[in-house]
């Protein structure tokens, strides 16, 4: 064995020790709870725009698009585009024509001109309007049609009936071996009560869509790997691999 592949066999010992140990991950679930409360998510930018999302699963992400190298990347949800900048990056570090296709049912106009003037705006396109929309859908599956390899990421509304019509709706755009990601699934590991001015809650969120989804679909199934490795996430049982056509 190769020194290369001898340390890629001892990262996957140390994943799967990770995933062994139970008492950790529930220290991870608690720790990111309490930072919760200090708006952790809120704290981070990439390249000047806020991101909202915890390091770790920025680095899934980034091992994600590295590794499937998909041409278009669908993103549910801009907020302040920090997300999109982010897949545009890695899109123009791969080199090649991929782009970045983001869906917003309010795009702010503040949001919308950072967006435009940054130097990644050149990979970015957005569509305002609900996600869910039939009429949206299909310009999102027209701009897919001739690509040939995507991956999805939803983050817009958390609700499980709006996430659930997500998972519908744009995951036949997602071809075996790419990832259809669903992020804030951790709302249902949080207290009941902890989102009193949002519309979701636990028993009502996205892993409840996801667990959903996985019974009527067997196209898909949970990554736990990549949780298991970072452990702090705000998508544990939301990186859903592709495994067939």
């Amino acid at each position: 064995m190769n020194e290369i592949d001898k340390f890629a066999q001892e990262v996957e010992q140390n994943i799967s020790s990770l995933g062994d140990d139970k008492e950790l991950q529930k220290m991870s679930s608690q720790w990111l709870q309490t930072a919760g409360a200090h708006g952790y998510t809120y704290n981070f930018t990439w390249m000047g725009r806020p991101i909202i999302q915890t390091p770790q699963d920025i680095i899934a992400l980034q091992e994600l698009i590295w590794t499937v190298k998909p041409d278009l990347i669908v993103e549910t949800g801009i907020a302040h585009g920090g997300s999109l900048i982010f897949s545009a990056s890695m899109l123009e570090l791969l080199g090649g024509d991929g782009e970045v296709l983001g869906i917003d049912i309010d795009i702010r106009a503040h949001n919308r001109a950072e967006i435009e003037r940054h130097p990644m705006s050149k990979r970015i396109s957005m569509i305002q309007g609900s996600s869910i929309d039939e009429k949206i859908v299909q310009q999102v599956i027209e701009v897919a049609k001739s690509k040939q390899r995507v991956l999805v990421i939803l983050d817009s509304n958390h609700t499980h009936e709006h996430v659930i019509n997500e998972l519908e709706m744009y995951s036949p755009l997602v071809k075996q071996g790419s990832y259809l990601v669903v992020m804030d699934t951790a709302v249902e590991d949080m207290p009941a009560g902890s989102f009193p001015n949002r519309p979701w809650d636990k028993g009502d969120n996205p892993k409840t869509a996801v667990w959903q989804f996985l019974k009527e679909n067997d196209r898909f199934e949970i990554d736990s790997r990549i949780e298991n490795k970072i452990l702090i996430s705000v998508a544990p049982d939301g990186y859903l691999k592709c495994v067939k056509d």
